[in-house]
């Protein structure tokens, strides 16, 4: 599963990944200090956003994959 964040007039920027199989994964200036993900299952994926600020107001996604 993939977060992603977009903030007002931007485009969609990957803020971590998670899997079955591998390590989570974060992108450069996203870290796991402020974005935590978790992976129930196959089917189910939480992140939270830590200590949140004004920086931090934007719309979050959240995309599937079954490769």
């Amino acid at each position: 599963m993939y977060w992603y964040q977009q903030h007002p007039r931007n485009g969609l920027k990957l803020v971590a990944s998670i899997s079955t199989w591998m390590k989570n994964s974060y992108e450069e200036g996203y870290s796991e200090a402020k974005f935590e993900i978790s992976r129930d299952n196959n089917h189910y994926s939480v992140m939270t956003i830590k200590k949140v600020t004004s920086k931090d107001a934007a719309i979050y996604f959240c995309a599937a994959s079954d490769h």
